[in-house]
């Protein structure tokens, strides 16, 4: 009896039938682990560059206005980026901000420079920035020159996974900064377009406006023309120099 319980234990131990069966059972809920992990990485790395795109495409489309920028022009942009970021709805919060680099005192050190906020608009749950939050933005700004302004493009997404492991969802949250294209400065109705004389107009395509250096008799923007045809500037008008302050031989 003894021998026949022998016989038959070793050969249930001898026994291969079925162990490809047992290994899937083992392996196969660690392999769907690691492909809903790898896969959860890869979605999140790809919505981090579509946000950053969009993110550098409004950078970039405020760096190029010459008019006054407001706030039906901010909604749009918003909504533009809802577009880019294939997102809707209270998910994605939005902030533009123009800092300005100034140096304080004398000297030419500027390691007393400070940054300036020129204006801040906001859209979502984020707040405008103020000035006291320059402090904090101080380490990520970038080195401009003195009088120099640069844009601040912010954008904070709600990504929600479709397969939940450690968390419901995060914000995937970009910032840019852009350097104006085509003028000193880019204005905001309102905050720097003269009217409170803080900050001054930056006579591009606004020349018959306050601003550094002649208004209307020295722009070279869309009314250069009027300005050229203006007797009040054609009066003032020189002839063109070699650059060394003597008038061109004809």
């Amino acid at each position: 009896m003894s021998a026949r319980i022998h016989e038959r234990v070793s050969r249930f131990i001898r026994d291969t039938k079925g162990d490809a069966s047992l290994e899937a059972i083992i392996i196969l809920p660690a392999l769907l682990v690691i492909f809903a992990i790898s896969w959860l990485y890869f979605d999140v790395m790809r919505q981090q560059a579509i946000n950053q795109k969009a993110n550098y495409t409004i950078g970039d489309i405020i760096s190029r206005e010459t008019e006054i920028l407001d706030d039906t022009y901010v909604d749009n942009a918003r909504n533009l980026l809802f577009h880019l970021a294939q997102a809707q709805g209270d998910d994605v919060d939005m902030r533009i901000s123009v800092v300005q680099f100034n140096k304080n005192g004398t000297g030419t050190s500027t390691g007393n420079a400070t940054y300036d906020l020129v204006w801040s608009v906001a859209r979502g749950d984020w707040p405008a920035l103020t000035q006291s939050d320059m402090a904090t933005y101080k380490p990520v700004l970038p080195i401009l020159a003195i009088g120099d302004q640069t844009i601040i493009v912010e954008s904070r997404d709600w990504y929600q996974p479709l397969v939940q492991l450690a968390n419901d969802g995060f914000d995937i949250t970009t910032y840019s900064f852009t350097r104006p294209r085509f003028a000193s400065q880019v204005i905001f109705e309102g905050e720097n377009d003269g009217s409170g004389k803080t900050w001054q107009n930056n006579g591009w395509g606004n020349g018959d406006q306050d601003a550094p250096g002649g208004s209307l008799c020295n722009n070279n923007a869309e009314n250069a023309d009027e300005g050229a045809a203006s007797t009040e500037c054609t009066s003032t008008t020189t002839k063109p120099t070699n650059g060394k302050g003597k008038k061109k031989n004809t």
